[in-house]
């Protein structure tokens, strides 16, 4: 029998309480023979501990209604333990000499009933002890599953990122743009941030703000003067943390799905403002759908935004509206709800 030293030192540790309450018992109940009543405590603790834990850990665990038969030859050995090991246990310390009749009143009934008491005992503390051990593993396998599910949504955000970003120069380099090198070398600025700087669960919103910036200039490269960009921010505090290009889906969607599709006066406008942790960020843009001509189609980078959203914070929004040449979408979140 292979014994797991963790779950005998649980047991053990079960044992201390149980032999704590049986000598507060024998000091406030018992007048004399304390010795050999406290030697007689301590050594039916030692049997009760080790059958609690032969039961508990390799018997019942093993029991199958399958096997019923088997399991009940199993259980025979366990069962006079039970019933008659604790009455033989003790007659081994009385041929020890570690205590003497004196201290031993109880009778072979007294005794069984003794041993299944203990039972109760040990099983109702293993029982809770078991369940808040289930409840913190799964919430461990939980923690794991979401990490493990931001960190695929935020690998599909960066190759969408940079294949829409790859699309813009090769326009550029198609019409032979004198602007083609330009774009590469702020292109090569935003892969940069995203190699080095995206790696942690956060950034500073003032980097958040400098990448944003940056795309935008790349994106300026591709249109006229015809295309007005406004970007503000009001933000107490730049140094505040939030996940790394949390913001930018909605930037590059503004452009790829609102700018590019747009035949006359193209426009975005860019607000974000931060106060007591409360973040609000709203991307308007220019766009040639009617709300009564079809619905919102959302493309792999709004999705993707909601499910991480879902994932980190508890307190947010994320609404789109289309109205008449206008997209608008708007996120809020409370930055102290983050989990």
């Amino acid at each position: 029998m292979i014994i797991d030293k963790n779950r005998f030192k649980f047991y053990g540790w079960i044992g201390v309480a149980y032999l704590s309450l049986a000598l507060l018992s024998v000091f406030s109940n018992t007048p004399d023979h304390y010795p050999e009543r406290i030697l007689l405590i301590i050594w039916k603790a030692i049997y009760i501990v080790s059958l609690n834990y032969y039961v508990f850990e390799h018997i019942i665990p093993k029991f199958s209604r399958k096997k019923a038969f088997k399991s009940f030859i199993r259980i025979i050995p366990a069962l006079l333990l039970i019933f008659f090991g604790l009455y033989i246990w003790i007659g081994l310390g009385l041929a020890l000499h570690l205590f003497s009749s004196l201290a031993v009143h109880n009778v072979v009934p007294e005794q069984m009933a003794y041993t299944l008491t203990t039972f109760l005992f040990f099983g109702t503390i293993k029982h809770f002890y078991s369940h808040s051990k289930l409840k913190q593993e799964a919430q461990q396998l939980r923690i794991e599953k979401q990490e493990a599910e931001l960190s695929y949504l935020k690998s599909q955000t960066n190759p969408h990122f940079l294949f829409n970003t790859l699309n813009n120069i090769y326009s550029l380099a198609k019409d032979k743009s004198d602007l083609a090198p330009e774009s590469i070398l702020r292109l090569s600025k935003i892969l940069r941030f995203m190699l080095y700087e995206t790696s942690g669960d956060f950034i500073s919103i003032e980097q958040e703000l400098k990448v944003i910036n940056d795309y935008i200039d790349l994106e300026k490269l591709r249109y006229d003067d015809s295309l007005q960009i406004n970007l503000n921010h009001n933000v107490e505090d730049l140094k505040q943390a939030i996940p790394p290009l949390l913001l930018m889906p909605l930037v590059e969607n503004a452009f790829k799905h609102g700018v590019s599709e747009t035949r006359t006066d193209p426009f975005v406008n860019i607000h974000l403002s931060i106060n007591n942790r409360r973040l609000t960020f709203e991307v308007k843009n220019s766009s040639e759908e009617f709300p009564e001509e079809r619905s919102i189609k959302e493309n792999i980078g709004l999705p993707n935004l909601r499910r991480q959203l879902e994932l980190l914070y508890t307190d947010y929004s994320l609404t789109v509206q289309q109205g008449n040449a206008v997209f608008t979408t708007s996120l809020k979140i409370n930055l102290a709800s983050h989990v």
